[in-house]
């Protein structure tokens, strides 16, 4: 747990806490059982324990393994084999993730058969999140130019009326999901640091201003996931449904943004839009983030509503910390806090990684959701930020104490 020293967290402990965390649970924990040396990529369906539930791989946990890897070795430590892992899973991708058009399939077998075609755009997304991360370590120019490539396709693929390649829960005709947006702003980000572009920084301004136009709207403080293709609101329960843990991901993604432009009004903006999402999100009762929440009463348009899923709480970790940083408010510290007293106490597992799923009560259970997929990211991607952020602060020496605000 994080400690107060002078009115801040202890940045120390923090770096401490979530290095022996990545380096000594998690990412043993991958490459024990993860990683698949004869076909190539990762086993990306494995129970908690490590066993292998199934063969199939998932086209965005290829690519989700490729940023956490080449992140790894830019952001933490130049380990050789860091990069050899990247390497492994570039190769699965670039012999075996894409169609005769170039667009990402969904999912292949073991060997690399597709099983799924291009019915996920999300997929394309990670793929070129996932290789933009790779080209800062390993400088490869195929990898690059499928990247950009990609870039391009799935922004004329978004755009298309028609348009419902959103896997695993299919976009209705008519619609837009606050999902695409979001990711978009944070890939086009990471692109632009890539390549050096600034077209790209641009057009992550613009997915990054749908969100906070759009989905995050003013009346509510709320962001909601579903929307006409015109931007208005649709009809409950669709149009009343919230994601805590999806608005608190796509509240740091913004930040990362804003903060390269120094837009402090935007940084305070989905600071507070975060904020209101761990409130509406925590369960009163039993502690943790919710799933998904009805803001008019309804029973949530998905299912699972009152599970508690890892990816949120870890989301909110690093998102809590990412806002204190940049805005020295009480509250941040405070919620960091109260998330990491209750994900720390109930989501590690004995064999190294994370509980994927919890019930109500915080009990762990094995019941799909969405998706029988475990790859490695979300925990490991925050654990990553969470230890860069620290190592900004440091270096940049903004040991300052928390600023005078409302609670």
């Amino acid at each position: 747990m994080a400690s107060r020293k002078k009115g801040i967290m202890d940045r120390t402990s923090l770096t401490l806490q979530y290095r022996r965390l990545l380096l000594d649970d998690v990412v043993p924990f991958w490459f024990r059982h993860g990683i698949d040396p004869g076909h190539g990529g990762v086993l990306s369906c494995l129970r908690d324990d490590g066993s292998v539930a199934s063969g199939d791989k998932f086209i965005w946990s290829q690519a989700r393994s490729v940023w956490t890897f080449s992140a790894l070795y830019n952001r933490v430590e130049k380990r050789p084999e860091f990069l050899r892992a990247a390497e492994n899973s570039v190769r699965f991708l670039l012999q075996y993730g894409r169609d005769a058009e170039g667009r990402w399939v969904y999912r292949t077998d073991r060997a690399g058969n597709v099983i799924d075609g291009a019915i996920s755009i999300y997929a394309d997304c990670f793929a070129v999140y996932g290789l933009s991360e790779y080209c800062r370590a390993a400088m490869n120019e195929q990898a690059l130019s499928v990247a950009i490539k990609s870039f391009a396709r799935i922004r004329r693929r978004v755009e298309d009326p028609d348009f419902h390649e959103t896997a695993p829960y299919p976009l209705p005709t008519g619609w837009r999901n606050h999902g695409i947006p979001m990711i978009l702003t944070e890939v086009a980000s990471e692109l632009a640091q890539t390549t050096g572009d600034s077209s790209l920084e641009s057009l992550a301004d613009d997915y990054a201003g749908r969100v906070m136009h759009h989905f995050l709207r003013a009346d509510k403080g709320v962001v909601l996931e579903f929307l006409t293709r015109d931007y208005q609101e649709l009809p409950p329960p669709a149009g009343s449904f919230v994601m805590p843990g999806h608005a608190i991901e796509s509240m740091w993604f913004v930040m990362h943004v804003a903060r390269r432009r120094g837009d402090q009004g935007t940084i305070r903006r989905a600071a507070e839009a975060m904020r209101r999402h761990l409130e509406l999100g925590w369960d009163q009762e039993f502690g943790g983030i919710f799933l998904s929440r009805d803001i008019a009463g309804h029973e949530p348009y998905l299912p699972h509503s009152d599970k508690k899923l890892w990816w949120p709480h870890v989301e909110a970790l690093y998102g809590t910390l990412l806002a204190h940083e940049l805005t020295a408010a009480p509250w941040c510290r405070e919620w960091y806090e109260k998330v990491a007293s209750w994900a720390w106490s109930h989501f590690p597992a004995p064999a190294g990684e994370w509980y994927q799923r919890l019930t109500r009560e915080g009990q762990p259970t094995t019941e799909v959701i969405a998706l029988p997929v475990k790859d490695p990211f979300h925990l490991p991607r925050a654990a990553i930020l969470i230890l860069q952020l620290m190592e900004q602060a440091h270096r940049s020496g903004q040991d300052k104490p928390d600023a005078e605000q409302p609670a």
